[in-house]
């Protein structure tokens, strides 16, 4: 590698990693370490081909690295589980409140990986449904309908979870 590829992958290091791993959070929905090792393992293949794609789009390349080793790693660990989930807001909140902010977190983490990783990307990221599907190499279609089923059984959680609290 050059020196000024090197010098262009520290400037995308130190621009970009943050916003990697807020994504890896959200996709992995594990604890923030797994997190970490997720955008380590992504920086590392980035870094291996940043000759190649330096010129393209890093940022989405690294992002489709995250994501698809968040699948890999919950499939691995079989830890794709299927839970109702209670209804996020559909649009932001003024301010927001933390206790909710957590539990859509938790809701949110509790959701199978692709799903997951379809939310994260869509309303997180706010990348389109085409960008999503090309994210995660899938039809838009799967983006409409993952994002469809998770929102659904978010809000059914969150539904059940107030008529507890009520």
């Amino acid at each position: 590698m050059t020196e000024e590829d090197e010098a262009a992958f520290d400037e995308f290091l130190a621009a970009r990693s943050t916003a990697l791993l807020r994504t890896a959070v959200l996709v992995c929905g594990a604890s923030p370490h797994d997190a970490e090792d997720l955008v380590q393992s992504a920086l590392e293949k980035v870094y291996r081909h940043w000759p190649r794609i330096r010129r393209d789009n890093p940022e989405a390349y690294a992002r489709r690295v995250v994501v698809n080793a968040a699948i890999s790693r919950a499939r691995r660990r079989r830890v794709i589980q299927e839970i109702t989930f209670a209804s996020p807001p559909d649009t932001p909140v003024e301010s927001p409140d933390p206790g909710l902010r957590e539990l859509l977190l938790a809701e949110l983490g509790k959701l199978p990986a692709r799903m997951r990783a379809v939310l994260v990307l869509r309303y997180w990221e706010d990348m389109s449904e085409a960008e999503t599907a090309a994210a995660l190499g899938c039809s838009a279609g799967t983006v409409k309908s993952q994002a469809a089923r998770g929102l659904a059984r978010i809000r059914t959680r969150l539904a059940t979870l107030e008529g507890v609290s009520a």
